[in-house]
């Protein structure tokens, strides 16, 4: 199902939208791209470059409460379920990196067992994503990783700018749902539209990418140098801020903690929230050993679980080419030269 919706028109549909739930798109705040909340009436224009934080916040929040907990003496422990009822959301602007990112976050979080907290949000968020008709950020490598500007994965609507219009192809049931929300907003694509699709995304392609020269033999090539002395070398300038994991669509480790708001009666919440693998104390035993202790060996395992691990186990990188990790960091580590350090074995 495509369609064509004059850019005039997108304030319509965000209203339409808005009578069923929240709607985010890309806002510039502080001299920086977040999803925000589209309030009633404000303006919404999809010109955005990459958001610092990826979407993956709208099914796996930062901060979680799983239950809350009341233990009095004498008494039977009560625990309360949070309620799981999400309100529906739509997301505007999401970038093809970020739609591919939850398709790898599914793998996590739905394959063999279903993560009830995620799936909730799951289900009740609808991701419109835009492809890129230039790379939004010059750290961006989808293609690398087997993607693509105009990639569909993981997306429920896929918008492509055509100046002044954009083509507007549903992709799940939920996306022809919100389309046809708005149905008389829409004029219907012809054969002229798609082919003037299908130029803005080969010449999408055709915009220069940070690229990994051989990414088929990195796998080989993490394994033959998970001993090397280049992984020190490489993480000599890491301050261990975490900013490469945070920002990261598709990191997904988390940490559990009670939160006790009262000892007497003992009354509190069970919370998940992000975690970090560059973190020192991230792999900390109980006994003080730490399998991790330096930052090589942190490096190495978020590359490792980007590049190999996840490869080994899903058949496809766990990294989408976002670039965030490389733009972010304050100390100028970066994935695509790793990669390639590591596939050549030199470092200089």
């Amino acid at each position: 199902m495509d369609a064509i919706l004059q850019k005039e028109s997108l304030g319509r549909w965000i209203a339409k939208l808005q009578e069923r739930g929240e709607v985010y798109a890309p806002e510039f705040v502080e001299d920086a791209w977040e999803f925000t909340k589209v309030e009633r009436g404000a303006s919404v224009e999809l010109d955005h470059t990459n958001t610092v934080l990826p979407a993956k916040g709208f099914v796996f929040p930062q901060r979680e409460v799983l239950y809350r907990f009341r233990i009095e003496n004498g008494k039977t422990p009560e625990l309360t379920d949070t309620e799981l009822s999400v309100k529906p959301m739509v997301v505007f602007g999401v970038r093809p990196c970020d739609g591919r990112a939850t398709v790898r976050n599914d793998r996590v979080f739905t394959c063999g067992v279903s993560d009830p907290y995620y799936q909730a949000r799951r289900d009740s968020v609808v991701f419109i994503g835009l492809a890129c008709n230039a790379p939004p950020s010059p750290n961006c490598f989808c293609v690398a990783v087997g993607g693509s500007p105009c990639s569909e994965d993981g997306l429920d609507v896929l918008m492509t700018d055509l100046d002044g219009r954009y083509h507007v192809k549903a992709l799940t049931d939920k996306g022809r749902d919100v389309v046809n929300a708005a149905s008389d907003l829409f004029q219907a694509a012809t054969a002229a539209d798609r082919n003037e699709v299908s130029n803005a995304q080969v010449a999408a392609l055709e915009y220069p990418q940070r690229s990994i020269s051989a990414m088929d033999l990195v796998v080989a090539a993490l394994k033959r140098n998970f001993e090397s002395p280049l992984w020190d070398q490489l993480a000599r300038t890491c301050i261990g801020c975490g900013a490469c994991t945070y920002l990261c669509p598709t990191c997904h480790c988390f940490d559990i903690n009670d939160e006790v708001t009262s000892k007497s009666p003992l009354t509190g919440a069970r919370v998940r929230t992000w975690d970090n693998c560059q973190f020192p104390d991230f792999t900390m035993h109980s006994s003080g050993h730490n399998p991790r202790e330096d930052t090589g060996a942190r490096l190495r395992q978020r590359i490792c679980h980007k590049l190999l691990y996840f490869v080994e186990t899903h058949n496809m990188q766990q990294c989408t080419g976002c670039g965030r990790c490389i733009t972010h960091c304050p100390v100028g580590i970066d994935i695509v030269r790793i990669a390639n350090v590591m596939e050549e074995g030199v470092w200089q």
